[in-house]
């Protein structure tokens, strides 16, 4: 299990803390890793990791598609709850990445991001599975 601090509303890169959290990763010569979100008002996506602008890009397409005003009938949680469950099923609530070498086998300009759908979402919690072979390739 790894835990991600609290965020604001937004698209938030969090690749080096995953790794960190990720223990036996060096240990796999290949594998894969799945990273699960415990949530559902936040989701995970991979993408551009170079360009702060892809990240407000992202939240400027997420509040055009969805909108808070829509006459939502699940208003309990606030005005932002709804549209924040909508947001996360459109991204989804997994990754599934390939390791190689004892590391996630990403692109040169791929990052992790947590896509925190709430303005006041909280702490979340990650479940990651890693499966491979271990080997003094790792």
């Amino acid at each position: 299990m790894i835990a991600l601090n609290a965020r604001p509303r937004g698209v938030h890169l969090v690749t080096n803390e995953i790794v960190a959290g990720l223990g036996d990763l060096p240990e796999l010569r290949v594998g894969l890793a799945h990273i699960f979100i415990r949530h559902t008002s936040a989701s995970l996506t991979l993408n551009e990791n170079a360009s702060p602008d892809v990240r407000r890009d992202f939240e400027t397409w997420f509040d055009v598609a969805v909108p808070e005003d829509l006459a939502w009938t699940h208003t309990l949680e606030g005005p932002d709850d709804m549209p924040a469950h909508v947001k996360a099923s459109l991204m989804g609530p997994s990754l599934t990445l390939p390791i190689a070498g004892g590391r996630l086998a990403l692109g040169t300009w791929q990052g992790i991001y947590l896509c925190e759908h709430r303005d006041r979402g909280g702490s979340r919690s990650l479940l990651v599975t890693l499966q491979g072979e271990r080997g003094p390739d790792a």
